[in-house]
């Protein structure tokens, strides 16, 4: 069946829930259907035949489809979702999400409509919808689609909800509710917050794009965008209630989620925000660990804190299922707690090609071709210009279009046409320099479009012209490309592969490698890793977010892990504390979250002048203190170490040392001193 076939039997479907994405229907409506048929043999397919569901949500604008588990369908006047099952028929991958263990899964409302009337509960159904219908709670629909928001809806209009059935409510049953000081959230800071730091390293406030900070709290944000120089501007219910709302390119919803203990009010709060945005809305909130979460005072699906302040703690993937429910838009991880949700798509597109693209350093020519003693001085007089031109073909593996490069119309001049130039330039040193930029060209294009598969990435037709012509002159068409990456997404999936690659890679790039188990590099050379790795990786950080606010990745061979580490000032600091370590589980889609808020509990890093290149600032000294500690006995060898901050302290009291900078001396000289 193909995308228009699978069009034209939704569009028959006789009953079905409808809304401006998709239509819902039970599963006793498309028994003994072309439909039903389809779905049995994409399950036996995808080796799920044995997942039960009672809803099918077909997409009326994608060839997508989704089976939703609600167990509870005929029991309960509003079941709750399970578990879920999303096919994208058109790339050809599917995703499994569970529901069971969250505090605010979806609801079912409405269920009449997607039966038939000859349906054995369908009169029980309608009463039921006609129940909430006068009660006025379906007023508004944004706030009713989670079961803590369709809890709170019912609550705040009066009634109660008993064994499935709407009862007036008494005046006294919520007089005692608990009284948040919202307001105390608010912190000052010194410097910019997370999410800010995010956007300033992603060129975001380079002054060419306007900002405005929804929940800007006390505005410390605010102050430091207007220092300087950023269209900024922001408002706050508490403190600037009064400010004007206005439409920027980028709005941030920073840590305001998070403080809303009313679940509607979050959900309306995330719907305003995102209607201010022109480019896209970025979402951040607190992250914990369970164990942490089970020692606090718990209050809705959150906790109260000392302050009598409200916090609700999200999971990674709990926050990206809630945004991108309440939303019904892809929410791009770029790290952990922090979600972009575009509402450009060529803006989206060029976010996500721009992190997988390689920073190269061209070579300048100092040679000049020698066809002809004309050609040969034409070159040397425009030598800057030609120069300019060479950088920008090795940049983009292809000759540029005229639009590309700003001299295009004076090198036509001077050399007839750029591809003219072009040819002038290839003898044998450069035609290999070519081939090795536009064979990285299409590595980085190839993991574009192998990352492409875990999202939403548009098509063809909407991308900037400057990716057709890549596209082009790379691969022919996208449809090849699509292929291509698909193997290479198959291919993480191989250890040994894997094992190899690693292998190669330790070969040219500074790391530290357990052989046959992990190897640790910087983030700084992921995108110089072999393809393999570099899919590897990213499919991790599709989860983890942005690798770059990583300092140190490990790569699991065999476990199917990556781990994304963070450093107390790791490019100065001798021996690095590890202040935040997550660790991606590709198989569950999930991460482990560890911090060390206790400075005095980091773990060390070890060795690290391995993981640096000769040429680096203080790699000598580096590696003079690292070869010291290994011959005092304090470290115990070369490569990764397993050491708590504690231990490595006590030995270095042992021996009667302490490290400066890069020095190891004697306490007592340093005492006497």
């Amino acid at each position: 069946m193909d995308s228009n076939s699978f069009r034209e039997l939704i569009s028959e479907l006789s009953v079905g829930k409808i809304t401006p994405q998709a239509i819902y229907v039970h599963r006793s409506t498309i028994q003994n259907t072309q439909l039903l048929d389809f779905i049995n043999r994409i399950q036996s397919a995808l080796k799920q035949s044995s997942f039960q569901w009672e809803i099918a949500k077909f997409s009326k604008q994608s060839f997508q489809f989704s089976l939703l588990s609600y167990p509870d369908f005929d029991s309960e006047a509003y079941p709750e979702l399970k578990t879920s099952m999303f096919v994208d028929l058109t790339k050809k991958h599917h995703r499994m999400n569970d529901y069971s263990k969250t505090d605010n899964p979806p609801i079912l409302h409405r269920k009449e409509l997607m039966v038939t009337t000859n349906y054995p509960l369908y009169e029980e159904f309608t009463l039921i919808t006609q129940e909430g219908e006068l009660a006025g709670l379906y007023e508004n629909t944004r706030a009713i689609g989670f079961k803590l928001g369709w809890e709170a809806t019912i609550t705040n209009a009066g009634y109660e909800l008993v064994d499935g059935r709407l009862f007036r409510a008494s005046a006294l049953a919520y007089s005692n509710e608990k009284k948040i000081d919202r307001h105390k959230t608010a912190i000052v800071r010194h410097g910019l917050s997370t999410p800010m730091k995010f956007l300033f390293n992603k060129g975001y406030l380079n002054g060419n794009f306007s900002v405005f900070d929804y929940g800007c709290g006390l505005g410390d944000d605010l102050a430091e965008l207007h220092a300087n120089g950023i269209d900024a501007s922001g408002w706050d219910p508490n403190f600037r209630p009064d400010a004007e709302l206005f439409n920027a390119d980028i709005v941030n919803l920073g840590f305001v989620l998070n403080v809303i203990e009313d679940v509607p009010e979050r959900i309306e709060a995330l719907h305003n925000a995102y209607q201010l945005a022109d480019l896209f809305l970025i979402v951040s909130c607190m992250l914990i660990s369970e164990s942490k979460l089970a020692q606090m005072t718990q209050f809705k699906d959150g906790v109260i804190t000392s302050r009598n302040t409200f916090q609700k703690y999200y999971f990674q993937t709990e926050l990206q299922l809630f945004l991108e429910d309440s939303l019904e838009k892809t929410a791009i991880s770029a790290g952990p707690g922090i979600f972009i949700i575009f509402k450009d798509e060529l803006e989206e597109q060029n976010y996500l090609s721009a992190k997988l693209k390689r920073k190269r350093q061209w070579t300048s020519l100092n040679k000049s071709p020698t066809k002809s003693q004309k050609t040969s001085l034409l070159l040397e007089q425009n030598h800057e210009l030609v120069e300019a031109f060479w950088n920008t073909v090795l940049e983009l593996g292809r000759i540029p279009a005229a639009d590309e490069f700003a001299e295009a119309s004076l090198l036509v001049e001077l050399f007839g046409s750029t591809k003219k130039l072009f040819n002038l330039l290839m003898n044998a040193e450069r035609k290999l320099e070519f081939e090795q930029a536009k064979a990285a060209r299409r590595e980085d294009y190839l993991v574009y479009f192998a990352l492409g598969f875990f999202s939403k990435r548009k098509t063809y037709r909407s991308m900037p012209e400057g990716k057709k012509r890549d596209i082009k002159a790379l691969f022919v068409n996208v449809n090849l490309a699509q292929e291509e990456a698909k193997e290479w997404l198959f291919k993480i999936a191989d250890y040994e592969l894997l094992e190899r690659a690693v292998e190669q890679a330790n070969q040219y790039i500074p790391a530290i490698y357990n052989a046959g188990h992990s190897m640790l590099v910087q983030t700084r050379y992921i995108n110089e890793l072999p393809i393999i790795l570099r899919v590897y990786i990213g499919a991790a950080a599709m989860i983890y977010g942005d690798w770059n606010e990583a300092d140190v990745v490990k790569i699991h061979i065999t476990s199917g892990k990556v781990t994304f580490m963070v450093y107390d000032d790791f490019a100065h600091n001798s021996i690095p504390r590890i202040k935040e370590r997550i660790k991606v589980k590709l198989a569950e889609q999930d991460i482990d979250y560890f911090d060390y808020i206790n400075e005095a509990k980091r773990p060390p890093l070890l060795n690290k002048h391995e993981l640096m290149a000769e040429f680096d600032d203080n790699y000598k000294n580096q590696k003079r203190l690292d070869e010291k500690l290994i011959k005092l006995g304090v470290v115990n060898g070369k490569g990764e170490q397993h050491m708590s901050n504690a231990e490595f302290n006590n030995r270095l009291v042992k021996n009667n040392k302490i490290i400066r900078n890069f020095r190891v001396y004697s306490t007592d000289k340093v005492t006497n001193t």
